[in-house]
């Protein structure tokens, strides 16, 4: 399958587009070892997207919230509770990092995590609906926070 690569221009507008829940389903969200995708849609309903939420196996405090694009492209990723990430030119970026879509590289490069956007990074929740607002998903799917987050 040929790898799908998208200009800066291209991936900035997909993470900036607003996006809105598919459904009306409510979820639980994954308690260890558990994942779950979300479908989610541009407001014409023309552009789709998914939202990854993965929780550690062993260690509750890792896991890593996701938004895709074309089912398959990594726009922005927030991996928490884990190693830290090596970026492409060698630089090592401590965890919890957010990868963001970048030309020529995918999602394999990663920054610290802006405070400016996420306000509490030892608050899981907290956390994730700082991700939600980040990927400007202004209609979030209904998810409820479970007893182990």
């Amino acid at each position: 399958m040929a790898e799908i690569e998208l200009t800066q221009d291209e991936a900035n507008a997909l993470i900036a587009i607003e996006k809105y829940r598919a459904d009306n389903n409510r979820y639980l969200f994954p308690g260890q070892g558990e994942n779950l995708t979300i479908s989610l849609h541009s407001a014409d309903k023309r552009k789709h997207f998914l939202l990854d939420i993965s929780r550690g196996r062993i260690d509750l405090r890792k896991g890593k919230y996701q938004n895709r694009a074309h089912q398959v492209i990594v726009l922005v990723r927030l991996d928490f509770g884990g190693a830290p990430h090596r970026n492409p030119d060698d630089e090592e970026i401590p965890c919890p990092h957010l990868h963001i879509y970048k030309e020529g590289y995918g999602h394999k490069w990663a920054i610290p995590v802006p405070t400016s956007h996420f306000t509490d990074i030892n608050d899981r929740w907290k956390m994730f609906e700082d991700f939600i607002q980040y990927c400007n998903i202004t209609e979030p799917p209904f998810i409820e926070k479970g007893l182990f987050i």
